[in-house]
C-alpha cells in the first residue's frame, strides 16, 4: 500500500526486515523475467511474457493481478505474467526505462515523474481503487480528531516531501500552528508498534493499517484525507505502462487491462477466495489481515466512477494542481495525458 507484509506481529514490521531480501530477490527475478521476455518473443505463435513490478510486496492492492493469473485470464489473452519486487528505484523508474512493461504506482508519482527535471515517460492507464482511502491515524486516547490536534504531536513519515506539504496545508486550513508539529521518519516501520511507542499519529492506508489495527484490537482515530479538503481525492494505487510501450502495443494493454479487469471483478464478488489466491502466492502474508483487508477494499476496487480502472480527468488536475500549488512539482501537470482510459474493456 504505498511503500507499504511474514506473520504479521503487528502491521508492516515485516517489511523493515524482509526489504533487503526482496530487494536482492526482485534484482535477479527482474533480471531473469527480462532475459525470457526477450528470447522467447522471437518464437512465432508463443505466448506473449510479461513483467509487472509492483509497488511494494504483495498485498490486497494486487489482488485482481494474482487472481487473473491463478483464474487463467491473463493466458486466455495470450499473456504470459511475472510479477517480480521492485528495486529500490521503484516501478516507475524500471518501467520508464523498459525493464518491465506494466507497474504499480501512485498518482503522484507520475505527477512528479512527469514534471522532474529529468521527467520520466510514464503513464496512468488504470486506477486500482477508485477513490483514495488514506489518511492520518492514531490510536484514541492520544485524542487527534483534526489537524488543528497535530500541534504538540510527534508525526512519524516515510520521508516524502508530500508529506511535509500535506501536514502544512491542513494545519493552517485548520488554523494550527505547523512550527509546534515535530516530523520523524520511521520508514517502514510499524505503524501500530510505532504509535504505541515513538510518536503521535502517522499517514495510512487504512486497507491495510487500519484493518490490521482493528484486526489486533487498537482502538484508533482516523482522518480520511478527502474529508478533510476535498482536492485531496486522489488515486492511489494506479497501473503504469511507459508512452514508448503503449504506443507500440495498444493490443497488449488491451488484453493486459481485460484480463486484470476480470481478476479485480472477482475479488469483488468473492473476497474470500480471492484473498485465499493472494495468500497462496504470498504464504507469508497473515491470513487474518488479508481477509479483512480483502473484504474492505472489494467495496472500494469500483468507487466513484462504478467501473474498475476508470480515472476521472477532474481528479488528476484538481490534485496535479494542489501539488503545483503547495511547491510540489516544478511545473503544472499537462494532466490530460499524465493517464489515459482508453485501453479499459468497454
Amino acid at each position: 500500500m504505498k511503500n507499504k507484509q511474514k506473520k504479521y506481529t503487528s502491521g508492516f514490521n515485516v517489511l523493515k526486515t524482509l526489504k533487503v531480501v526482496f530487494i536482492f530477490i526482485a534484482v535477479f527475478s527482474l533480471m531473469a523475467a527480462i532475459f525470457s521476455c526477450n528470447s522467447n518473443r522471437e518464437t512465432p505463435g508463443s505466448m506473449e511474457e510479461i513483467i509487472v513490478v509492483l509497488d511494494w510486496v504483495p498485498n490486497t492492492n494486487h489482488t485482481g493481478i494474482y487472481v487473473a493469473a491463478e483464474k487463467g485470464f491473463y493466458e486466455k489473452e495470450g499473456l504470459k505474467i511475472t510479477v517480480v519486487q521492485p528495486t529500490e528505484g521503484g516501478a516507475a523508474d524500471l518501467i520508464a526505462a523498459n525493464k518491465g512493461q506494466f507497474g504499480i504506482s501512485y498518482q503522484e508519482q507520475v505527477t512528479y515523474a512527469r514534471t522532474s527535471e529529468n521527467p520520466l515517460p510514464i503513464k496512468a492507464i488504470a486506477a486500482i481503487i477508485g477513490s483514495n482511502t488514506s489518511g492520518f491515524a492514531s490510536p484514541k486516547d492520544k485524542n487527534i480528531i483534526t489537524p488543528a490536534d497535530f500541534e504538540n504531536k510527534i508525526y512519524g513519515g516515510w520521508g516524502s516531501p508530500i508529506e511535509e506539504a500535506m501536514l502544512k496545508a491542513l494545519m493552517e486550513k485548520y488554523n494550527s500552528d505547523f512550527e509546534k508539529l515535530e516530523i520523524v521518519n520511521i520508514g517502514a516501520s510499524d505503524f501500530i508498534t510505532s504509535v504505541q511507542k515513538d510518536v503521535d499519529f502517522s499517514w495510512i492506508f487504512f486497507g491495510w493499517d487500519g484493518i490490521a489495527a482493528q484486526t489486533r484490537g487498537l482502538d484508533i482515530n482516523f482522518m480520511l484525507l478527502q474529508d478533510l479538503d476535498e482536492n485531496l481525492d486522489f488515486y492511489t494505487p494506479v497501473i503504469i505502462a511507459s508512452e514508448d510501450f503503449i504506443k507500440a502495443n495498444p493490443g497488449i494493454i488491451s488484453s493486459f487491462l481485460a484480463a486484470t479487469s476480470k481478476g479485480y471483478e472477482f475479488a469483488i464478488e468473492n473476497p474470500v477466495e480471492a484473498a485465499n489466491i493472494l495468500l497462496k502466492s504470498a504464504p507469508e502474508l497473515d491470513e487474518e489481515i488479508v481477509l479483512n483487508s480483502q473484504k474492505y477494499l472489494s467495496g472500494y476496487y469500483k468507487k466513484g466512477s462504478g467501473k474498475w480502472g476508470f480515472m476521472e480527468e477532474k481528479i488528476w488536475e484538481t490534485f496535479s494542481n494542489w501539488m503545483f500549488e503547495n511547491n510540489l512539482t516544478q511545473e503544472m501537470l499537462d494532466h490530460k495525458n499524465a493517464f489515459t482510459n482508453e485501453y479499459l474493456p468497454k
